[in-house]
């Protein structure tokens, strides 16, 4: 049964990650994580969150079929994922979609599974 999760803004996703050794998330919390982390389950969606990152202006959906060997359409397949996990943020610019990460979000996905003292946030 595939159940849909609703899309979360990059601040409430920081909200509710609390470090994962800090105590035991909420069920809400743990199904925030689940969702972020599945969008980082596949290597695609990896090289493009890193292909954006280094695009301090953001990246066009454009430039990123070359260095992943794909069509646009499944890299903006690959990119609305990210973007609803809230990995990654989309303008319009044009008839183009650029794209940007979500600093904070990787931040608290991070923090969320260091050891307790250690976290990024």
């Amino acid at each position: 049964m595939n159940v849909s999760l609703p899309v979360l803004q990059p601040s409430e996703l920081a909200a509710c990650c609390s470090p994962v050794t800090g105590g035991v998330v909420s069920d809400a919390a743990a199904e925030t994580l689940a969702r972020a982390f599945k969008a980082l389950g596949d290597p695609t969606r990896v090289k493009l969150l890193s292909l954006i990152a280094a695009a301090p202006e953001g990246a066009c959906v454009c430039d990123m079929t070359g260095p992943v060997g794909l069509s646009q359409p499944t890299v903006s397949h690959h990119m609305r994922l990210l973007v609803d996990a809230g990995l990654a943020t989309r303008e319009q610019r044009g008839k183009w979609a650029y794209y940007s990460v979500a600093p904070e979000v990787l931040r608290s996905l991070a923090g969320a599974l260091a050891p307790t003292g250690t976290s990024t946030r």
